[in-house]
């Protein structure tokens, strides 16, 4: 494969428009090795990965209507972790950097990508990839992951954009949401961003989720909206009444699962669980019951058709094609914090079980999915990432109050599932 640029995929566009220092739209793929890393055998990896993945290997341009992706022919090198979680990628007038690091301490391999190139399903696809090459780099037979071959051709399907292909110009928009509460908390002094990261037993997390007739993700879905609801109603009377009193959760939905594609570039929508608490408070048996559900009903193929529909046919309309890109970030950056934002109380992203071969497994404690840095609406959001025997749930927060990740170890524990706090 060669090409010397690309344009975003629809996802990709409303990233570089809001992007800052703080929220960088970068998130993290580790993992935690029980032996400290080689940096020979990392070296060489990488070299062997970067070439199977040429379509990250890529910088953001500007263009005068639109960004675009710029092929970048020079080799990745890892680099020390030292420097903080997530940091954005930094342009400038004389260099934009490849839009992924790979980084590397002590027992430690990370990989941190823009989510201008990727979502978390494409990161994870290159982890395991980097993976593969670096035990076989150790003398370890190169036993494939189940679910990619970092030996097969490049499929011209991995750098599609996916959305752009299931587009369908007949179908009508969805409706717009009210606004959503947010948390009251007040922010750090830079640098904000933190993290609490812990693991469950998927044994026992499986087994709460089943009592309930749900996934894991809609169980954890649902602890979250019952914490919210807790931290709501806990709130001052006059607080509590000046808030919004609509509760919504932004949960990722993994396209591939839907239609047909190899697409490695970002290919999710969101799902927006809610519950109203001018109606009353809910129960967790409620908010299971109304999550599911909804989950079911929102993830059906013709109303994500709609969704899709929406976002590609914005980016298709003339006027808005003809729109200088200068013009076009101060649009998206309003539309972001005045809509977006406002649409959703927090966000959780399960990237599911990471399935990797046995003979690799007794070489990895553990593997962690750190998000991007949550908006200064938002604060607070949760990533997932499930391996061998375990979830791994990660907090990211910029506020200076952790009653939310509190609450919701809280309440986990006293369901009858284990937590252990990761010292990361």
């Amino acid at each position: 494969m060669s090409f010397t640029w690309v344009p975003l995929d629809n996802a990709a566009k409303i990233f570089p428009a809001v992007t800052t220092e703080e929220h960088t739209t970068v998130f993290r793929l580790s993992a935690i090795l029980n032996n400290n890393v080689n940096y020979t055998w990392l070296q060489s990896a990488i070299h062997r990965v970067e070439e199977r993945f040429p379509y990250f290997r890529v910088c953001l341009k500007k263009g005068f209507f639109w960004y675009y992706l710029e092929h970048v022919n020079q080799p990745v090198v890892p680099v020390a972790d030292n420097k903080g979680l997530c940091r954005a990628f930094r342009s400038s007038f004389y260099t934009s950097p490849i839009l992924f690091r790979v980084l590397a301490i002590k027992n430690l391999i990370s990989v941190e990508f823009s989510h201008v190139i990727t979502d978390g399903t494409g990161g994870k696809q290159f982890l395991n990839a980097l993976l593969t090459a670096y035990f076989s780099e150790g003398g370890i037979p190169m036993e494939q992951a189940p679910d990619f071959q970092l030996n097969s051709n490049i499929n011209q399907q991995e750098y599609e954009d996916a959305y752009n292909r299931y587009f369908k110009s007949e179908i009508p928009p969805v409706i717009k949401f009210t606004r959503a509460f947010h948390l009251p908390f007040q922010l750090k002094k830079k640098p904000r961003f933190s993290t609490l990261i812990f693991t469950l037993s998927l044994l026992e997390i499986k087994q709460r989720a089943a009592e309930q007739a749900v996934s894991v993700t809609n169980y954890l879905v649902s602890v979250y909206l019952f914490v919210l609801q807790e931290i709501q109603n806990e709130l001052p009377g006059y607080k509590r009444i000046r808030t919004n009193r609509m509760l919504r959760i932004q949960v990722p939905v993994n396209l591939r699962k839907i239609y047909a594609t190899q697409s490695l570039r970002n290919f999710s929508l969101f799902v927006l669980p809610e519950i109203d608490l001018r109606l009353g408070k809910y129960t967790f048996e409620e908010i299971n019951k109304i999550v599911h559900y909804k989950m079911k009903l929102e993830t059906d193929r013709k109303l994500i058709n709609k969704i899709i529909t929406r976002n590609v046919g914005s980016e298709k309309n003339p006027f808005v094609r003809g729109i200088p890109l200068i013009l076009k970030d101060l649009i998206l950056h309003l539309k972001y914090y005045t809509q977006g934002a406002n649409q959703y109380s927090g966000v959780i992203t399960n990237l599911g079980d990471n399935r990797l071969p046995d003979t690799f497994s007794g070489k990895i404690r553990n593997l962690v999915f750190i998000p991007p840095p949550p908006n200064k609406k938002l604060k607070v959001n949760c990533g997932v990432i499930g391996f061998k025997d375990q979830l791994t749930v990660c907090f990211g927060n910029i506020s200076t109050s952790n009653l939310l990740e509190m609450k919701f170890i809280r309440f986990l524990t006293s369901q009858g599932t284990s937590v252990k706090l990761m010292n990361y």
